[in-house]
């Protein structure tokens, strides 16, 4: 009898422990378990200590609240020009109505799946290679935008969706690294071209610098040169003025400039100047002015002797400078002849001291 009261208290004691094991539920924090009663939606267990009847109700799903990432193998896809091209792809999704995803979908991870695939090939059905290649971003915004459109009546919501690799076939890979390489080329041709080109202008600039420089250093040399010959030929014209040089002196350095004008290999045309006809006239005046001084004084004790020598002297000097004058042109002649150019003027006759005394009056002659 003791016996079987004993295996009577074990045995209730036993049924409490499990009514009490079925009847509390602890949910952890970003989960959330649905409860059945009786086979029919009764409520849904929030994180934390929860009391269920037991025997009753039921935990049909335990649904966790926190983003997933789900990544799907890959799937051939063909591109609007008929390539074939394996496509990974990366879902983040996650819960958020409990019910809904329990009861409206039955696996709602594969409905994903299946519906990411087919969405998946309609874009990249619609693009051709290069294209799907060049818009990732454009084809995770259209995937994420169907996804979410059509799993929100799910209780699903998807955050992203990622391309996560477009693998072609080998030839066309192959092919697009030819044309990447020849692109490169291409690409360093051209910058090897503008470079050349830029050094070309630079130095073609550098040295339009450097001759319009030194044009101007040219210039200003000159401009220097000519404002000292300028002041060098004011000096000597003021000198010669403020000195007052005598008839005598200015005939006596046409005589002496003479014969430096006719030397030279590059004289082709030489000019006898007009002023050497009036400084001859002067100096021939000054001797003839000798001569009258001489004989207008009768009072004065004059040595004719004297006098008849330094008209002599004088004579004999106007006939050297007269035929240095004449030997100086015959040379200028024979120059420009022998050099091939025009000729000057023609030689001057010979010119006698009693021509170059012509200015004296007959009168003061024979009185001297």
């Amino acid at each position: 009898m003791e016996v079987v009261i004993g295996i009577i208290v074990a045995f209730v004691v036993l049924f409490v422990v499990i009514t009490l094991i079925r009847a509390v539920r602890i949910v952890p924090q970003q989960r959330n378990f649905v409860v059945e009663r009786l086979g029919r939606y009764q409520r849904t267990l929030r994180p934390g200590l929860n009391v269920l009847v037991p025997f009753i109700d039921s935990v049909r799903t335990k649904v966790d609240l926190r983003e997933q990432v789900v990544s799907f193998p890959p799937q051939p896809v063909i591109t609007s020009d008929n390539l074939v091209v394996s496509i990974d792809t990366v879902l983040y999704f996650k819960v958020v109505d409990p019910v809904r995803a329990t009861y409206e979908i039955a696996n709602f991870l594969q409905a994903i799946e299946q519906l990411t695939v087919t969405t998946l090939r309609n874009v990249i059905g619609s693009l051709d290679l290069e294209k799907a290649l060049t818009s990732r971003e454009e084809i995770n915004r259209h995937l994420s935008g169907v996804l979410d459109e059509t799993t929100g009546r799910w209780g699903i919501k998807v955050t992203r969706v990622e391309i996560k690799a477009i693998e072609p076939p080998p030839s066309i890979r192959d092919s697009m690294e030819k044309q990447m390489r020849a692109e490169r080329d291409r690409r360093a041709a051209i910058l090897n071209a503008e470079g050349h080109k830029q050094a070309q202008i630079l130095t073609a600039e550098g040295e339009k610098q450097a001759a319009v420089l030194r044009a101007d250093g040219d210039r200003q040399a000159r401009i220097l040169q000519a404002e000292g010959q300028a002041k060098a030929i004011r000096t000597v014209f003021d000198a010669i003025h403020t000195s007052n040089p005598s008839q005598k002196v200015l005939a006596y350095q046409y005589l002496q400039a003479l014969p430096q004008i006719a030397n030279g290999t590059a004289n082709k045309v030489w000019i006898v100047p007009a002023e050497l006809t009036k400084a001859l006239e002067g100096l021939g005046g000054a001797l003839g002015g000798l001569a009258g001084t001489a004989g207008d004084a009768p009072t004065a004790q004059v040595d004719a002797g004297a006098v008849e020598r330094e008209a002599a002297e004088a004579a004999q000097a106007a006939a050297a400078a007269a035929h240095e004058v004449q030997q100086s042109v015959q040379e200028a002649e024979q120059q420009v002849s022998g050099d091939g150019g025009p000729r000057g003027l023609p030689a001057p006759a010979p010119v006698a001291p009693s021509d170059l005394l012509d200015s004296t009056p007959s009168a003061e002659r024979e009185r001297a």
